[in-house]
């Protein structure tokens, strides 16, 4: 019998293998989800090349994808250096809100009158421009990459916080009442069901942060930059600004892009790691 469901599953699988291989590659499954933002992206950039050169567009009005790219690699050693400067600030905020994160959102859930008296708080610095409160914290802060650092936690903190606190307070009241009769005790109840939980929640968090952590290191750097001191990818924008050099202002703007949907593609990975094989939306 066993010989028999080894054979059936084997020929199902040979089956599926030559009909993937007969059919085009466009009409795979996900191939054609896959293709479809890229060649958006291409046809996007064509309209945009054809039109500048077209039009005869200056180049410190609009540059050309070329002029981008061809700026870009010119100035890469500058870009480049100042793109490790503005990551170094991004990760060390992402990191540190992230920690501080899941501990406030530990604490609000062991103590719903601690939640009702912080939780407002935490809605006040989510509510309150970065760009307001960069200046006093520069001030403050003597050392000028904690400042940064600072800055940028104050923006990618809320999402943790909200994420997980919500994700630890939805657990099926079945299961909790299940592990009270098993007279579990409150930090087996946390770590072996309000955690994994919480998980989908968290890594939900983590994706809104890693924007946000990148978004406020930028805003920093342009405060920062205003005042004379920087080394980012900002205060390249802001140089490249004064001196009218347009297509390096594009470049250094597509570096942040990019940097930004690279963080977002890697919290995805983590997330379907961390997911995978038991929860609903990774199975």
């Amino acid at each position: 019998m066993t010989g028999d469901v080894l054979r059936a599953h084997s020929t199902r699988r040979a089956k599926t293998l030559r009909d993937t291989q007969r059919t085009p590659l466009l009409q795979r499954p996900g191939m054609a989800k896959a293709m479809a933002p890229w060649l958006v992206g291409v046809v996007f950039l064509a309209i945009w090349q054809g039109w500048c050169v077209l039009f005869k567009v200056p180049s410190y009005l609009v540059p050309a994808p070329s002029a981008i790219l061809g700026q870009l690699i010119q100035d890469a050693p500058l870009l480049f250096g100042s793109l490790l400067e503005t990551l170094k600030i991004t990760l060390l905020a992402f990191a540190l809100a992230t920690v501080l994160g899941v501990i406030i959102a530990l604490l609000f859930v062991q103590s719903p009158l601690i939640e009702a008296s912080l939780f407002p708080y935490a809605i006040l610095l989510q509510v309150t421009p970065v760009v307001a409160i960069a200046p006093l914290i520069i001030i403050w802060v003597k050392d000028m990459t904690a400042a940064l650092v600072l800055c940028a936690t104050l923006v990618a903190l809320f999402p943790i916080i909200s994420n997980t606190a919500l994700g630890l307070r939805s657990v099926n009241p079945g299961l909790i009442n299940l592990f009270r009769i098993n007279h579990a005790t409150r930090w087996q109840t946390l770590v072996r069901l309000r955690i994994p939980s919480a998980l989908p929640y968290f890594f939900g968090g983590l994706r809104i942060s890693s924007g946000l952590s990148l978004i406020g290191a930028v805003v920093a750097e342009f405060v920062a930059g205003t005042g004379g001191s920087g080394a980012g990818l900002a205060y390249q924008i802001l140089q490249a600004g004064f001196q009218l050099n347009i297509p390096r202002l594009f470049a250094a703007l597509l570096l942040i892009t990019v940097t930004g949907v690279v963080l977002f593609g890697i919290t995805v990975w983590v997330s379907r790691i961390g997911l995978r094989g038991w929860h609903d939306s990774q199975l």
